[in-house]
């Protein structure tokens, strides 16, 4: 059982990594707006979070006012807000 779900992970995993690439960078964008724009508190933003989002994780960093989205093992993305521009993604590496 656990071999044939490898298989299929590994089988699967560029458009795993796809829609892991796709999800953070939403949810991290979202998140970062409802955060430092919307001034609400992460826990509340968790909230907006889309159905089938429920893996992927925010961690905001109120320094940089900047959040991060991960989904584990796969993938994160961090939007950082910049005063007149709003929240805007960090390149990705890739």
């Amino acid at each position: 059982m656990v071999g044939g779900i490898a298989a299929a992970a590994f089988a699967y995993r560029e458009p795993i990594r796809g829609y892991a690439e796709v999800g953070t960078s939403y949810a991290a964008r979202v998140a970062c707006s409802c955060r430092f724009v919307a001034g609400r508190s992460l826990k509340d933003c968790t909230k907006d979070k889309l159905a089938g989002m429920e893996l992927v994780t925010l961690v905001d960093d109120e320094e940089a006012k900047s959040v991060t989205a991960r989904f584990p093992l796969v993938t994160d993305n961090t939007a950082t807000y910049h005063e007149g521009y709003g929240c805007v993604l960090e390149p990705w590496e890739g």
